[in-house]
């Protein structure tokens, strides 16, 4: 029985082996320095001019650091020695970059405290991230806590670019905020992408409606004013009457289009 199992044993490894063959002639390389947990590419980035953690976008003008807050273009995250690599050798020109998977990533708790499970964005600060606070595109959600103000540093963040509207909303969220998070609705779900576009035109009809009901309004009282002048008061205090009630119309229009983004 015993020596049974040692042949199990033995053909275990043996496929093993195999299985991770094809990786080896593929050009799979193994760092067992590295923390990253993600497989790596090779992108044209001179390594110099970047630094291990820092988040990449992809542009139509190439490869470049993120410097705006919730980067539409965000890539991945430089790792200068991946646990897994899909090329054994990489141009002096080109870096290796993790766009899937677990690594290292340079962050800062300016903005606020990150703690484990919160999403990162990229922030202001060429290649550094930062913990989102708003719906908006996310590099990932973190596996560690950070807290430092001062400094940047790094932590793992499970790397998985993507709109999230996780945010919890809520009344304090200002309509301007909304609308630059529409600006994103290529990156959203159909339903959401249908959520903020009924926004929009419940907005604009709003708007629509109260203006052509106020120009109706105003030139039929200086109609009625030419014709009656004696009663030239009371249709002035119509109009005003109709003005406040276009604004009314207009308001509610736009509180509409507000609870329909945020709820």
């Amino acid at each position: 029985m015993k020596h049974e199992i040692q042949k199990m044993g033995l053909a275990f490894r043996v496929i093993i082996v195999l299985l991770f063959i094809p990786l080896f002639q593929a050009g799979t390389s193994f760092a067992q320095t590295s923390l990253s947990g993600g497989v790596a590419t090779s992108i044209d980035v001179d390594p110099s001019k970047v630094k291990d953690g820092d988040i990449i976008s992809s542009t139509n003008e190439g490869f470049i650091l993120t410097k705006v807050a919730y980067d539409t273009a965000m890539y991945g995250v430089v790792s200068k020695n991946p646990a897994i690599a899909l090329e054994n050798n990489v141009d002096e020109n080109k870096t290796y970059v993790i766009s899937s998977g677990q690594a290292l990533v340079r962050v800062s708790a300016k903005a606020a405290p990150i703690k484990k499970n919160d999403l990162i964005t990229s922030s202001n600060t060429s290649g550094v991230g930062e913990k989102a606070t708003r719906n908006g595109y996310v590099l990932g959600n973190t596996l560690e806590n950070y807290s430092n103000t001062k400094d940047t540093g790094t932590i793992m963040v499970n790397i998985n670019p993507h709109f999230s509207n996780a945010s919890t909303p809520n009344l304090r969220t200002n309509l301007l905020t909304s609308l630059r998070e529409a600006g994103s609705a290529p990156f959203l779900s159909p339903l959401e992408a249908l959520r903020y576009l009924a926004a929009a035109i419940v907005a604009i009809l709003s708007f629509v409606i109260g203006f052509t009901y106020f120009g109706r309004v105003a030139a039929k009282g200086v109609e009625a004013v030419g014709r009656n002048p004696l009663a030239g008061r009371l249709i002035e205090f119509s109009v005003v009457l109709n003005i406040l009630l276009t604004a009314v119309i207009v308001g509610v229009g736009l509180m509409i289009a507000y609870l329909i983004l945020i709820l």
